[in-house]
């Protein structure tokens, strides 16, 4: 054992942080590797290794790392879907709700953690685990616009629906284009060319009680 200042001593052993705190550490050590290698390339030992932990350890949290990526989805397309139902519920102008539905895809992609290509470039689009937490981003967008829509102009869900995916659709589309293409275009301004294209199209409808 080692002495401390206090006249405290020390096994040397590593911190044992709370579970919470731990889960946390394997979640981010996780989603490196998977950035950087996809899913089938990673291993739970390269996981473990860069978490600074052994691989006992990294299975009393995830049993398989199928868990962890899940875990990873969950996070991150919770996050996606917070961020537009944000958008429409911080103000009442719908100008400004198009432009932060956009600039949210946009945030997301261009987000140095990369986790977007968990989301939206995943090797295991296959999967049916994994599909149905991909499409729960897509409806989960989806679905929170379309109830602004309906609120504000009193078109039917089924062509609410509609709007809201060409909507959801385009801010998906050219966020990944743009980072694909190198961010040619400055974000700023590439979020403002996607916003005023959808709100061009979007401000046609007439919100109710106004003439068309």
């Amino acid at each position: 054992m080692t002495a401390v200042g206090n006249g405290a001593q020390t096994t040397g052993r590593p911190t044992r942080l709370p579970r919470s705190a731990r889960r946390k550490q394997l979640l981010a050590a996780a989603q490196e590797v998977f950035v950087a290698q996809g899913y089938h390339a990673a291993a739970m030992d390269d996981i473990a290794e860069r978490a600074g932990v052994s691989k006992p350890v990294l299975y009393q949290h995830f049993p398989g790392k199928m868990d962890l990526y899940l875990a990873l989805l969950d996070t991150h397309c919770d996050a996606i879907v917070a961020k537009v139902h944000d958008a429409m519920r911080g103000t009442n102008d719908n100008k400004e709700r198009v432009g932060a539905s956009v600039r949210a895809y946009f945030d997301f992609v261009d987000h140095e953690s990369e986790a977007f290509r968990l989301v939206f470039e995943s090797d295991l689009r296959n999967d049916p685990a994994v599909r149905q937490r991909v499409e729960r981003v897509e409806q989960g967008c989806i679905a929170a616009i379309t109830d602004t829509i309906i609120s504000d102009t009193g078109v039917s869900r089924s062509h609410a629906e509609l709007l809201a995916s060409g909507l959801v659709g385009a801010a998906e589309t050219a966020a990944q284009f743009w980072l694909a293409g190198g961010r040619q275009v400055p974000k700023a301004e590439a979020e403002a060319l996607v916003a005023a294209l959808s709100w061009r199209g979007i401000a046609s409808f007439p919100l109710q009680g106004e003439s068309a």
